[in-house]
Formats: C-alpha cells, sequence, structure tokens
C-alpha cells in the first residue's frame, strides 16, 4: 500500500497546485510577511472559522499593529476587540506571548519550534505554521485541512488513520523551496473538502465532533467576559443572577476562569486581570 501511494505523490501535488492556481483564497495575512501579524491570524485561526477571523483581523492589527503596542495594552483591551471570536483563552495566550517576545526576545519573534512551543498557546502545529509562514521554513507540521487534504487522496478506504501515517507523506510532498505557498494550497484544497458533505476528516482516528455551543459551559464563560467588560467588577452572586445558571455550576465555572488567568477573585466579586 506505502509504495501504491508514494508513486502518487506526483498526482497529488499537481492537483493541490492546480486547484490552489484556481482557487486560492485572498486574506489580508497571506499578504504580509511580518511575523506579529500572522502570529495574530495563527491565534485566531486556531478554533475559529475563516470567515469570522476575516471581519475581526482587520481591526484587531490596527488597535495592535505590533508586538511593543499589544505588550503594553490591557488585558481588559485585548479581551474587547477579541469579542465575537470565541475562546477567550486564546486573546490571554496571545498577550502574554507578544509580552514573552517583548520582554525575551527584544521584539523579535523566535524562528524555532523549540522556543516557540515554550510560548503560552503555542503547540507543535501552530509553531509549525508560524514558521513555514512567518518565515518560509521547510517545517513539517498537520492541521485540520491538511489532515482532510491527505485523507482524502491516500486513505480513501480507511477508517482510524492516524498523524503518524500522514506525517510522512506531509514530508514527501513538502515543497522546500517554497513551503509557504504549498502549505497555502494544501489548506485551501482541505477547506474546500471540509465543506463536503463527507468529510473526511471523520475517518481521522483522532476526530472528534464539537459539542454544540448553545447552553454549553464554552457559552457561558463568553457570556461572563462580556459581563465583566460591561461592568468591571461583579459579585458571585449578582452574575449567578443575571445569567440564571445554577450556582454549583457557575462555581465551576468561574473557577475555570480563574484558572485560566481570564478572571481574578477579590473576595466574593470577580474582575479582569
Amino acid at each position: 500500500m506505502m509504495q501504491r501511494i508514494m508513486a502518487s505523490l506526483g498526482a497529488f501535488q499537481r492537483d493541490i497546485l492546480e486547484y490552489h492556481r484556481l482557487h486560492a483564497r485572498p486574506m489580508p495575512w497571506r499578504e504580509t510577511r511580518d511575523p506579529y501579524r500572522i502570529l495574530v491570524s495563527e491565534f485566531m485561526l486556531q478554533q475559529t472559522q475563516v470567515e469570522r477571523v476575516l471581519g475581526k483581523y482587520p481591526l484587531f492589527i490596527a488597535s495592535f499593529p505590533d508586538f511593543q503596542t499589544i505588550s503594553c495594552a490591557s488585558l481588559k483591551d485585548v479581551l474587547l476587540h477579541w469579542q465575537g471570536l470565541g475562546y477567550n483563552r486564546r486573546a490571554v495566550n496571545l498577550w502574554k506571548t507578544a509580552q514573552a517576545v517583548v520582554e525575551g526576545f527584544h521584539g523579535d519573534l523566535p524562528e524555532t519550534r523549540e522556543e516557540l512551543i515554550r510560548m503560552p498557546g503555542i503547540g507543535r502545529a501552530t509553531a509549525g505554521a508560524i514558521l513555514a509562514f512567518a518565515f518560509n521554513r521547510p517545517v513539517v507540521f498537520i492541521e485540520t485541512n491538511i489532515r482532510r487534504a491527505f485523507i482524502h487522496h491516500f486513505f480513501q478506504d480507511r477508517k482510524d488513520v492516524r498523524d503518524s501515517e500522514i506525517l510522512p507523506l506531509v514530508e514527501a510532498t513538502l515543497d522546500y523551496e517554497n513551503p509557504r505557498q504549498w502549505y497555502y494550497a494544501l489548506m485551501d484544497y482541505g477547506s474546500m473538502l471540509g465543506r463536503l458533505s463527507s468529510n473526511p476528516n471523520r475517518r481521522s482516528a483522532h476526530y472528534t465532533r464539537q459539542a454544540p455551543f448553545h447552553g454549553s459551559d464554552r457559552q457561558v464563560r463568553g457570556r461572563i467576559i462580556r459581563v465583566l467588560l460591561e461592568k468591571g467588577t461583579i459579585t458571585r452572586k449578582s452574575i449567578i443572577s443575571q445569567l440564571n445558571i445554577e450556582a454549583d455550576r457557575m462555581r465551576r465555572i468561574l473557577s475555570g476562569l480563574e484558572c485560566d488567568g481570564l478572571i481574578v477573585r477579590e473576595g466574593n466579586s470577580f474582575r479582569l486581570p
């Protein structure tokens, strides 16, 4: 099977590049080589669809154009500009990463995977994307659209496909002269496949269906942050009443927000850091 797969790599590369030639998606973070702006886009795209990021990214960059500006901003201001993207912990991680870059690297984003993954909220995949897109480094990484493209082409009759099976193919097809454009092409192709009813990622061993947002703890966390952005400080009793959430559940959610560095408790009240 592996011999057959390796023989088809050239055809796969041609298909991906031809699709990209005809259907490349314009995105503002693809038009810059500024590592900071690419870092911001990668944080935003971690768990948010491209269309929503496109609506938020320009204003965020206008408000926080570089590492120095965002590192000096208050977390409240950063969270205010983040609203609408969800997963507010990413905003905290971005803010802390900017501070680490300013304080530890004189405002220059590190250019090694080892240094990047020590930053808050940056794992191997995000570090790989940053290296490829900001510095055009031929690094091997996998994310949801890349996974989808490879499963569709090379594992059509398989279920429970593991990333460890895909990564050698990612490496074998990598364009070492222009990895940036190759990964853009892969992601555009994978994104197209994701709109099909037979989403190939459902055959990944790592696939999990996201729980419904409505009524979830994630929704409540977002509502709490919005209340604190508006009011500044609020007591536990008031927020339980205002959001109409059962007390034990609210205690658990507030504790999680506190552990994530999103809120600070002062007595029986809570505020943003």
